[in-house]
C-alpha cells in the first residue's frame, strides 16, 4: 500500500513539474514590441533598433513621459542607432558606429543626446553627461492625426542627406543626418575609368544629377551609348546632358531616337519619358 501511495506522489509531482515547465513556456506579445529598421543611406545604412511603447489611452508627453527629464527615446534597452559611415548630425561631426538615443522632451520642442554607453537602457537615474558625444536641440511639431504607437522612421532621404523622425500621440520632432559622399566618389569614378572596364554611364549620371561638368559628362555618354548602342536609357541621359548644355538640335535629336527605340522594344515607360523630354526640349529658346 505505501509503494503505491509513493508511486502516486511522485506521479503527481512529475505532473506538476511538466505544468509548471509548460507554463514558463509560454508566448505571449510584447506591450513594447522591438522593432529593427534598416535603411539604405549614401554609400552605407541607417539602422536603429528601439522598442514600440502604444499611448493606451493614456497622455503620453507631459504624463507617461514627462516634460524637462531624460528620456529612452522608447521603451525596454535604450535606442540604438547605428551609422555605417562618418556622417553629421544637426551639423556635428559623428564617427561611423553604434550609439544610444536618449532625448529630454519639451512642450515645443526636444532635446536628443548621442550616447556612448550602450548599456545604460532605462536606468536613466544613472546617466552622466560625460559618456554624451553630443547634444543638440530641434523645435517639435504637432501632427493631425494621433500615432497610437511610438514610431521612428528614415525620412525625406537624398544621396547625402535624410531625416530620423520620431512621432507618437500628436508629436513629431525630426533631426537632421547628412554624408560628404562626394569626394569619395568622385575618387571612385576617376579610379574606375583608369580600367578597361570603364563605367561611363553611371559617371555620366553622377555628373548630370550633381551639376558637375557636363561637357566632360556628354563626352562619357557618347562613349556609353559606344559601349552599348541599343541601350535607349543611356540615349535618354544622353538628350538629358545636351538639354542642360542647351543644344536644343542634339537633344531634339537624341530624344526622338530614344522614342524610336522604346518603341520598338515595347517599352511604353521609356516612349513617355521620351515624350515628355521633347515637351521640356521645345520650350528651350
Amino acid at each position: 500500500m505505501k509503494q503505491t501511495i509513493k508511486k502516486f506522489s511522485l506521479s503527481l509531482m512529475a505532473l506538476a513539474m511538466a505544468f509548471i515547465s509548460q507554463a514558463q513556456t509560454v508566448k505571449v506579445p510584447a506591450p513594447s514590441p522591438l522593432q529593427t529598421l534598416k535603411q539604405n543611406f549614401a554609400l552605407s545604412e541607417i539602422t536603429i533598433e528601439y522598442s514600440r511603447p502604444s499611448a493606451r489611452g493614456r497622455a503620453v508627453y507631459g504624463d507617461v513621459v514627462p516634460f524637462g527629464k531624460v528620456w529612452r527615446t522608447g521603451a525596454n534597452g535604450s535606442t540604438k542607432i547605428t551609422f555605417g559611415e562618418d556622417v553629421k548630425v544637426e551639423g556635428k561631426a559623428v564617427k561611423a558606429g553604434t550609439y544610444a538615443l536618449y532625448s529630454i522632451p519639451g512642450k515645443d520642442s526636444f532635446t536628443f543626446m548621442l550616447y556612448k554607453d550602450l548599456k545604460l537602457g532605462g536606468d536613466v537615474a544613472n546617466y552622466s553627461a560625460e559618456n554624451e558625444l553630443i547634444r543638440f536641440a530641434v523645435k517639435s511639431s504637432k501632427v493631425t492625426e494621433k500615432v497610437e504607437t511610438f514610431t521612428m522612421n528614415v525620412s525625406d532621404i537624398t544621396a547625402s542627406s535624410s531625416n530620423i523622425e520620431l512621432t507618437w500621440e500628436n508629436t513629431r520632432a525630426a533631426f537632421n543626418v547628412t554624408a560628404d559622399i562626394d569626394a569619395s566618389i568622385m575618387a571612385s569614378i576617376d579610379k574606375a575609368l583608369n580600367k578597361d572596364n570603364k563605367p561611363y554611364y553611371q559617371a555620366a549620371s553622377y555628373y548630370y544629377d550633381n551639376n558637375k561638368d557636363m561637357k566632360l559628362a556628354l563626352e562619357w555618354v557618347n562613349k556609353a551609348v559606344e559601349q552599348n548602342p541599343k541601350a535607349y536609357w543611356v540615349v535618354l541621359l544622353k538628350a538629358k546632358i545636351e538639354l542642360k548644355l542647351k543644344d536644343k538640335a542634339a537633344a531634339k535629336a537624341s530624344a526622338e531616337k530614344v522614342i524610336e527605340m522604346a518603341k520598338a522594344d515595347k517599352d511604353d515607360a521609356y516612349i513617355k519619358n521620351g515624350e515628355n523630354l521633347l515637351i521640356e526640349i521645345n520650350k528651350l529658346k
